[in-house]
């Protein structure tokens, strides 16, 4: 039997300035080297459920717990060294290199005033080997186009030794070379480095490419979950977006493929 890696046991959360939970009741295991996508409309709670995961945000109700342990007990250091945080942007204050930028990864791994030694910069640049950007490490991260920037930003998280990535949009605003590139990378670090992946996303083909299990949220509820090729239907995307699509698997892709065809009336 699998371990779940990540447990969310009843989890509601609600901002100060909000009527409603924007979680609500959410439960759902995220289990050892699975990739799970959460997919919803806009304001369904996916960004607010990735930084629950994380320990950012700290429920109201219900539990996060990771390897069976509540996260709300762990440092933050402790817990940096288990779970990353891809955002779905980053912007830099200074300009640091692409190395430096990976570097970073490895600050919960230093004690107090420490510098980063030999074996920081090992584990970094094999990351960097990793996400086939070695070759941007001298130059300066603000210069690098949006998807080196968002392999450099992978690195980071592979250089931080967690063994859980969350992801939020990671393929948003990328063009489509860029977002078939970020999609093979993620695909080829669970296959080979066995990481366990949670992905929040609108895009319901690179969902049905990556995925190996889905949430679907919904005002802040899970309107259903299981594996991508049962929970990835035609009523369940007009549930969640009120369009009809032809949801088909691929000849050629092997895998399914989501075609919008019109809105629901």
């Amino acid at each position: 039997m699998v371990a779940d890696t990540l447990a969310v046991e009843k989890v509601s959360f609600t901002y100060d300035n909000r009527a409603r939970s924007v979680v609500d009741n959410v439960s759902l295991n995220v289990s050892r080297g699975t990739i799970v996508g959460l997919l919803g409309p806009n304001g369904s709670g996916k960004t607010t459920l990735l930084r629950l995961l994380s320990g950012t945000l700290i429920p109201d109700r219900g539990r996060v717990l990771l390897d069976g342990q509540a996260i709300a007990g762990m440092s933050r250091r402790d817990l940096a060294r288990r779970i990353a945080v891809v955002p779905q942007e980053t912007h830099s204050a200074f300009d640091y290199s692409a190395l430096e930028i990976v570097m970073m990864g490895r600050y919960p791994h230093l004690g107090a005033f420490e510098l980063e030694g030999a074996s920081d910069l090992t584990i970094s640049r094999r990351a960097m080997a990793d996400t086939g950007t070695a070759g941007f490490e001298d130059r300066r991260f603000s210069a690098l186009s949006g998807g080196e920037k968002q392999r450099v930003v992978i690195a980071g998280a592979l250089a931080q030794a967690s063994d859980v990535l969350l992801l939020d949009e990671p393929t948003a605003s990328l063009d489509l070379g860029f977002q078939f590139e970020i999609a093979a990378l993620l695909s080829r670090l669970n296959r080979d480095r066995g990481t366990t992946m949670v992905v929040s996303t609108h895009d319901l083909n690179l969902a049905a490419t990556l995925c190996t299990e889905l949430v679907l949220l919904k005002d802040g509820r899970v309107i259903a979950q299981g594996p991508t090729d049962a929970v990835l239907t035609p009523a369940h995307v007009r549930d969640l977006y009120g369009v009809i699509a032809d949801v088909t698997t691929h000849p050629r892709a092997g895998h399914l493929t989501v075609v919008p065809l019109g809105r629901a009336q």
